[in-house]
């Protein structure tokens, strides 16, 4: 584990049902799941750990496609391969070749869920694969002529102010809430590790994903 952090373990905020089909996967998150996994095949990796399963998909949609994840959750209720605290990950360095987590750091306090990024950053061998929720409202373009690929794009929509952070029960933190622009947020974890990538699901813009590359190879998104 790496030294100086403080450990705190949290209760967890939603019961199993919390996942439920008809309340939780939503179209633009079946979306999002594409994305997760998208990311993680395109790096071909041997071994893969997921932070914060949640409803257990992602795993059960690689393993179709014969990439083995194995996750990981303080919640015995969602059935992880393993329960233990993201900010005491009970690994030794480089484990695995991919770590990964969506939409989870910000059900921690961000001067905890810092040093639990680092704890990720910390057992992958090489990527760390996350994506946060951004309050910045978009408006979405889909450009189609026929015969040549579909261009989607956001534009933010022009804002004097950013919405008031509060915790809500569930999110302690959001980017571009006050107090945590992306700039702020990008800044505190590529001090961490070398961020490759950024973009925001074009089908839902509310997830923002961000890619880390040990190796610090960028790679140019046209997202």
């Amino acid at each position: 584990m790496s030294s100086g952090y403080a450990i705190m373990i949290l209760s967890p905020q939603v019961k199993k049902d919390h996942y439920r089909f008809d309340s939780y996967m939503s179209k633009s998150r079946w979306l999002s799941i594409w994305h997760q996994m998208d990311e993680i095949q395109r790096l071909k990796p041997g071994s893969v750990l997921e932070v914060g399963p949640g409803s257990g998909l992602l795993k059960k949609v690689a393993q179709l496609f014969g990439i083995h994840i194995e996750t990981l959750d303080h919640d015995p209720q969602l059935s992880p391969d393993y329960v233990a605290s993201v900010s005491a990950l009970p690994f030794r360095e480089a484990s695995f070749d991919v770590v990964c987590a969506f939409q989870v750091l910000e059900h921690l306090p961000y001067e905890v869920a810092l040093p639990a990024f680092a704890e990720m950053a910390r057992v992958t061998r090489r990527h760390l694969v996350i994506s946060l929720p951004d309050a910045r409202l978009t408006w979405r373009y889909v450009i189609h002529v026929p015969g040549i690929p579909t261009f989607e794009f956001l534009i933010p929509k022009p804002q004097l102010s950013m919405p008031p952070n509060n915790f809500n029960g569930e999110h302690y933190w959001e980017i571009n809430k006050h107090g945590y622009p992306l700039k702020r947020v990008i800044s505190d974890l590529a001090a961490i590790i070398p961020l490759i990538d950024t973009y925001r699901v074009p089908e839902n813009p509310y997830h923002r994903f961000l890619l880390f590359d040990r190796q610090g190879v960028l790679r140019l998104s046209n997202r």
